[in-house]
């Protein structure tokens, strides 16, 4: 369960994950333009990822504390953040995301085994 503490917290740090986020798409973005295709087929290419990537939660998305803890999931399973840059949250906040976490790298590891 989150504070008002943490909402304020997050409101705060949100746009920095952000503008993580998508400079990493950024450089993505660059590395796929240098690529050895036909002009024409890199610029397709990038059209078509741009508009995936646009629908993603770490582009676009509603700040609201409703959803404060999915986002923080999306940007830790992103690798956008870690858990270092929950410190300041509460141990209530955090333990929520590290057990939604650990949830999903289970799934993940089963999934691997599976195939």
């Amino acid at each position: 369960m989150s504070t008002e503490k943490d909402w304020k917290l997050f409101q705060k740090k949100v746009g920095d994950w952000q503008e993580s986020y998508m400079d990493r798409l950024e450089r993505s973005y660059v590395a796929l333009l240098e690529g050895d295709e036909l002009p024409s087929e890199k610029f397709y290419k990038l059209q078509q990822r741009i508009k995936e990537d646009r629908k993603q939660p770490g582009i676009s998305f509603e700040i609201n504390r409703h959803h404060m803890d999915d986002l923080i999931f999306y940007f830790l399973r992103e690798g956008i953040i870690t858990f270092d840059d929950l410190i300041e949250f509460s141990s209530d906040l955090m333990d929520e995301v590290k057990e939604d976490y650990e949830r999903y790298q289970k799934r993940l590891k089963r999934l691997d085994e599976n195939q």
